[in-house]
């Protein structure tokens, strides 16, 4: 398997916002919510890798998101505290009894799922992808 590029990842986070939509619409919000934490996922991971920093937990994507992209002041905290809330309906959502996020949470968090990637796009032409 091939290591994932910047461009790669921001695909992923575009196709996981599709994904996280048409699970909503389907009345699948504990997937839903899953999807729309990938696409958040993915624009921290890619973010990280113009820093070559790359990470095998999601614990530790977040929190060097944190420090290498929040505190420094290059994003604002909102975007990690999207991260951080969206991880845990995730792990709420996957692990979870079935109708463990209703389904305006699910239709919620696409919300700043989409906001974590269009935000993160006005810093994206820094790190030339």
């Amino acid at each position: 398997m091939r290591d994932n590029s910047l461009k790669d990842l921001l695909d992923k986070a575009r196709e996981s916002i599709a994904a996280a939509q048409e699970l909503a619409c389907n009345q699948h919000p504990d997937f839903s919510a899953g999807r729309s934490y990938y696409a958040m996922f993915y624009v921290a991971e890619a973010l990280l890798l113009t820093k070559n920093l790359s990470f095998s937990s999601h614990k530790a994507v977040i929190s060097f998101f944190a420090r290498d992209f929040v505190k420094p002041g290059t994003f604002p905290p909102k975007l990690h505290r999207y991260l951080r809330d969206a991880f845990r309906l995730r792990q709420l959502g996957d692990y979870g009894v079935p109708g463990t996020i209703d389904q305006e949470e699910a239709e919620e968090l696409i919300k700043p799922a989409k906001n974590f990637l269009e935000e993160d796009g006005i810093y994206w032409g820094r790190y030339r992808i």
